[in-house]
């Protein structure tokens, strides 16, 4: 069971910590830290789900946890009102935006780290090193601007941390947190990062990987769209035509 193996690891982790008294040599790593799982399935029936976060910080002090999904590049349209009707009238493009990110942390993320650590290490939405493609002609606060609709819509589509999520110590040294994955989160790579913070500084850090993967019948529909993209639409056109008809001969019956 998951909630079994996540205790088992959780109780390996605390073993490490403590298997060595004083004066042994050679310690283990200051920061150990593991995912309940690695893998997300996404399935037709799939619904969003959580992965926990555990570890153990052997110098106490701060966690946080970042987690970047894959990249892509997105443009951001700003409307405006002309003839009383809402159009498109600018744009701007941004290279390799996370199309998921989230973050936790043990307390507010200025509270718990410097502002050009923050920056450094990408923690918090604030802190995103979002990168324009073609910014010529707009002032830094117009692309400040688009930056943050960016963000805004991530968060609207439930894709972006509004604010970090807890991460709670049980004990001196021992922590975890959840995660959470909505219904509509991406397949790819996802980087989990998590940094042992010290009077404002990263004094550790360890990253570690999470999939996540269509399987069964939506990765095969998945594939068929992305690969055949021609056969696929005309499938779908067919299918909606077919569908009329069916339901044209039901109607005639009835």
């Amino acid at each position: 069971m998951p909630a079994r193996r996540c205790l088992t690891r959780l109780l390996l982790c605390l073993a490490l910590a403590t298997a060595l008294p004083p004066g042994d040599a050679p310690r283990a790593q200051g920061l150990v830290a593991d995912l309940s799982h690695h893998l997300i399935a996404i399935t037709t029936a799939f619904v969003g789900t959580t992965v926990v976060l555990f570890g153990v910080a052997d110098k106490g002090g701060n966690i946080a946890v970042t987690v970047q999904g894959p990249q892509e590049d997105l443009v951001v349209r700003r409307k405006s009102r002309v003839a009383g009707i809402w159009v498109n009238r600018e744009n701007l493009a941004f290279r390799s935006v996370p199309a998921y990110y989230a973050v936790a942390s043990t307390g507010p993320l200025e509270q718990i780290a410097r502002p050009d650590v923050l920056e450094q290490l990408e923690i918090g939405t604030g802190a995103l090193d979002l990168e324009p493609i073609d910014a010529r002609g707009l002032e830094p606060s117009e692309i400040a601007s688009f930056k943050d609709a960016l963000v805004r819509r991530k968060q609207q589509q439930g894709l972006y941390s509004h604010e970090p999520a807890p991460i709670n110590f049980v004990g001196d040294k021992l922590f975890r947190t959840t995660l959470t994955f909505p219904a509509n989160v991406p397949p790819g790579i996802y980087q989990v990062q998590v940094f042992d913070l010290q009077g404002g500084f990263a004094a550790d850090a360890q990253r570690s990987t999470l999939v996540v993967s269509k399987v069964g019948f939506e990765a095969d529909i998945f594939d068929f769209a992305q690969h055949r993209a021609s056969l696929y639409g005309l499938t779908a056109i067919a299918m909606a035509i077919l569908s009329g008809w069916l339901a044209g001969v039901i109607f005639r019956r009835g």
